[in-house]
């Protein structure tokens, strides 16, 4: 059982070229007064150690492979000698002119194998394969980079949004509370409803103190992962050009999220790193019982040598040349025969590594797609609940202005706006999140091409 991964090739390594801009970017933008998403996002990837460590990686098998392609070219050798006595045989005499007796040599000889039942040309192919694997495994963490910096950023933004949120609450409920403080000291309610106003701006007062701290530890993993020193101002998200798209996913029928789900199904069997890796592993362990079975074949080899005689006065002597054949013949069948049931029962491991991969791959993808379906509908429907409640809170601050409405009715109100903005912010932040995992399922690094994929364009 044999699967085809995608090739890919031309990781140019991008990296190099996140590197060249991220020096680009450290001269003209870091000084600037904000920041954009696709300038965190090439920071982020220029800072991740991870990658650096999967280009070294590529790197280390590229020279495997050339190793692998040097060993079957012929081995040359070249050697030399020299000798002389020093006292003689008889009584161990020393000599009068040991320089006489001098002897020396010189050889060179070339040697290679010719035949190994198939292993040298199997043994490239694990090497060629490993090499790939190897930058599936660097796109595959290239785009979980960019899905955690996508997410950081957006996870700033939205707790910006959420403070902001907060700190409208809180002034709302400090004008209730001084309104409360006037009607109190001329008795037009009571003490309990007083103590209600204090006790809704110190709330208030509290989820703002919780907001700023999300927003801290939020910026703070952000800078990290960009690896700067202070965070610029973030540039906010046009949630404008994603109107289309909203609207669309948040009315999808069952027909087509189904044609949908076809679509992104063959992109992800097509380009998804991990499943090409999972490929690429039962790829792998077909070579490596090819090679196991070669361990029954003989092996050949050859090598020519010739040389170089110097002594004394007979002068330089050629040796003439030298055709040596070697053979060798496996004997110990019962070694090699579980070497080969090893490599099968390996084999049949990664088909179901395989099988593994491409079903939790299906449950990710229908997971991804329903959540972006969900997210677009609830940004919908968050929308129109914000509208209703901002109208409602309107009504009710206004009579309570007028004496109209109590405390607890305006601050039922507050805890309903608050809510709904709450609410509408996440779902919006969420959306883009759900359309970020999308494009790392698919291996898209252009946001642009997703959307007119999920528009069915």
């Amino acid at each position: 059982m044999s699967y085809k991964p995608r090739t890919f090739t031309n990781l140019s390594f991008s990296i190099f070229l996140f590197f060249v801009l991220f020096v680009l970017l450290s001269g003209n933008n870091l000084s600037a007064e904000s920041i954009t998403l696709e300038e965190i996002r090439v920071l982020a990837l220029a800072n991740s150690q991870s990658l650096v460590k999967h280009n070294l990686s590529i790197r280390s098998t590229v020279l495997d492979e050339r190793s692998r392609i040097f060993s079957n070219l012929p081995s040359f050798s070249l050697g030399a000698s020299a000798s002389m006595s020093l006292w003689s045989a008889e009584g161990a005499a020393p000599i009068e002119n040991p320089i006489d007796t001098l002897s020396s040599g010189a050889s060179a000889s070339a040697s290679m194998r010719i035949f190994e039942g198939g292993r040298t040309l199997i043994q490239k192919s694990i090497n060629s394969i490993a090499s790939e694997s190897a930058r599936n495994e660097a796109l595959s963490e290239y785009f979980n980079v960019l899905d955690s910096t996508d997410n950081a950023y957006y996870a700033v933004l939205e707790a910006a949004a959420t403070l902001e949120a907060e700190e409208s609450s809180l002034q709302t409920s400090i004008i209730s509370l001084s309104i409360a403080e006037i009607r109190q000291a001329n008795g037009m309610i009571s003490a309990g409803e007083y103590l209600r106003a204090l006790a809704e701006k110190e709330g208030r007062e509290n989820s703002r103190n919780q907001a700023r701290r999300n927003l801290a530890l939020s910026i703070t993993r952000l800078r990290a992962i960009a690896g700067l020193p202070e965070l610029p101002a973030l540039e906010p998200i046009d949630f404008s050009g994603y109107e289309e798209l909203i609207q669309y996913l948040g009315n999808i029928n069952d027909d087509q999220s189904d044609s949908l789900y076809g679509q992104f199904w063959r992109l992800l069997v097509a380009a998804n790193p991990s499943l090409s890796r999972a490929a690429l592993a039962n790829q792998r362990a077909e070579r490596n019982l090819s090679m196991a079975r070669t361990g029954f074949s003989p092996s050949l080899g050859a090598s020519v040598s010739t040389g170089l005689n110097f002594q004394g006065d007979d002068g330089v002597q050629y040796s003439g040349g030298r055709l040596s054949l070697s053979a060798s013949i496996p004997v110990d069948f019962w070694t090699i025969a579980n070497n080969v049931q090893r490599s099968r029962l390996a084999l049949d491991s990664t088909v179901q590594d395989y099988i593994s991969a491409e079903s939790n791959l299906e449950t990710e993808l229908q997971s991804a797609l329903l959540n972006t379906f969900s997210f677009a509908g609830s940004v919908l429907s968050t929308r129109r609940s914000l509208e209703y409640t901002e109208r409602h809170f309107e009504y009710v601050m206004a009579r309570y202005r007028l004496t109209q409405s109590s405390v607890s009715e305006l601050e039922e109100a507050t805890t309903l706006l608050i809510n709904s903005r709450n609410n509408n912010i996440r779902m919006n932040y969420g959306f883009l999140q759900s359309l970020s995992r999308l494009r790392s399922l698919l291996a898209i690094d252009d946001e642009e091409r997703l959307v007119r994929l999920l528009l069915g364009n």
